[in-house]
């Protein structure tokens, strides 16, 4: 069974990175970063806050889409164009497939995520030329052009010579030269001298990052679920309206659910997406501690585990055929 949940993750990653949709996403985000800090050089004293604001917003957006478009490619095309069957045949279980479908597109929206981030960092850390005595950070520009520039043109060349997929190369190679770049900038300062503990990478950043992340994950879980039962344009709006609702549940539901039966239920099904957006930290200079990462995480194992069984029941009792 193990060895059959790894195929299907496989080969669901496999097909999620060659979509054109998927290096579309990522190349949107990419330059949503690279705005970012002409757009926060005009606020009033909080450049760097509207600047992680803007980051962080992107990050959630940017796993939203893919895990959208991600699931539907791998779960709701094959059922509509039935070459669901020939893999349920192998034989493979339905639970299988399912948990099999969601570990791949979560690989995907984690690969898109940990560029994404990278590309937050970055952007942080160079800042905001909010006066005209503010210099660039050339060790940030120049090692986000190689990180880009570089696997493109090893993409095209083994694209050209061996046809390897193009999209899915240069997400590859573009993730092996951000963990590059990172550990040169993490060691490098902005005059180009060796002053790790002057890198301007914050862990705050880092934290940040992961609890949203958390909350991607339970995104692809509702992607999948919707998925089994839904074409492309509602698994959409219904993802999208989880989201939103994920993110006012505690003032739909919360502040009514301890006098109210159906408040406290409703505020019990619905992702508490708000346990995940740090955005009062952002503003009122507070941090983020690992306790609270744990929990966060606990919770996220706990609704994404309660989803994908959900979906599992859902898909057993789908006409596939």
């Amino acid at each position: 069974m193990i060895y059959k949940l790894l195929i299907v993750a496989k080969n669901t990653l496999t097909e999620t990175l060659r979509q054109p949709i998927y290096a579309v996403i990522i190349a949107f985000s990419l330059f949503l970063f690279f705005m970012s800090p002409s757009i926060a050089m005009y606020t009033m004293d909080e450049d760097i806050k509207m600047l992680r604001e803007i980051g962080l917003s992107t990050l959630v957006l940017t796993g939203l889409f893919i895990a959208i478009f991600s699931a539907t490619a791998a779960l709701t095309e094959e059922i509509e164009t039935k070459t669901i069957t020939t893999v349920l045949s192998k034989p493979i279980g339905r639970p299988t497939f399912i948990l099999g479908k969601f570990l791949g597109v979560a690989a995907a929206v984690i690969l898109a995520h940990y560029i994404c981030t990278a590309a937050l960092l970055m952007t942080i850390r160079h800042g905001v030329l909010e006066y005209a005595t503010d210099t660039h950070d050339w060790p940030v520009i120049v090692t986000a052009v190689a990180i880009v520039v570089i696997p493109l043109l090893l993409t095209a060349f083994l694209n050209f010579i061996y046809d390897w997929s193009f999209t899915a190369t240069a997400i590859k190679l573009i993730a092996v030269f951000t963990t590059l770049g990172m550990i040169f900038l993490s060691l490098i300062d902005k005059e180009w001298k060796f002053n790790p503990q002057n890198n301007n990478l914050h862990s705050f950043d880092i934290y940040a990052s992961v609890l949203l992340l958390f909350a991607i994950i339970i995104l692809v879980a509702l992607a999948i679920a919707f998925s089994t039962r839904l074409n492309v344009v509602l698994t959409l709006s219904f993802c999208v309206g989880s989201f939103l609702l994920g993110l006012i549940s505690d003032y739909v539901f919360g502040r009514y659910a301890k006098t109210n039966f159906l408040a406290k239920i409703g505020h019990i099904l619905s992702p508490n997406l708000q346990v995940f957006w740090i955005s009062d930290a952002i503003y009122e200079g507070g941090s983020i501690e690992p306790y609270y990462l744990f929990i966060s995480a606990l919770y996220a194992t706990i609704y994404t585990s309660a989803i994908l069984l959900v979906a599992i029941a859902l898909f057993q009792k789908r006409q596939v055929g």
